[in-house]
């Protein structure tokens, strides 16, 4: 195995590269009109793709398929990463809060609606 990398599907491509590119610091490595490519700044092992979600290239499956997934990110801070989405007006589900197995976590929807776990420990 080279790589692996989660997809998220899209309805405002713009929308969501901004929020993952202004929030969670990811850099773009690759864009086009349907699809975005992200990587970490600090670990470049680090990937996430944006897809637009009426593209023919996004997987027929995909729509047919149960949600019941997140995304978490970990990160040195969650209560800057809290002040930094406050101050975007990013929706926030959950404030840091401090969890039962050692990590403070905060939950955000991002602009598709697709919850985020930001963590720290």
């Amino acid at each position: 195995m080279k790589r692996i990398f989660t997809n998220i599907c899209a309805n405002n491509l713009e929308a969501s590269k901004k929020f993952y590119v202004e929030l969670l610091s990811f850099k773009v490595n690759y864009d086009s009109d349907w699809f975005v490519h992200l990587v970490s700044v600090e670990n470049k092992a680090l990937e996430l793709g944006l897809i637009k979600s009426d593209h023919e290239a996004l997987p027929a499956e995909v729509g047919k398929q149960h949600s019941g997934t997140y995304l978490t990110v970990v990160v040195d801070d969650v209560d800057v990463i809290f002040e930094k989405a406050k101050n975007m007006g990013v929706r926030i589900i959950e404030p840091p809060t401090p969890m039962f197995y050692g990590q403070n976590r905060m939950l955000v929807s991002d602009p598709n609606g697709f919850v985020i776990d930001i963590s720290s420990c």
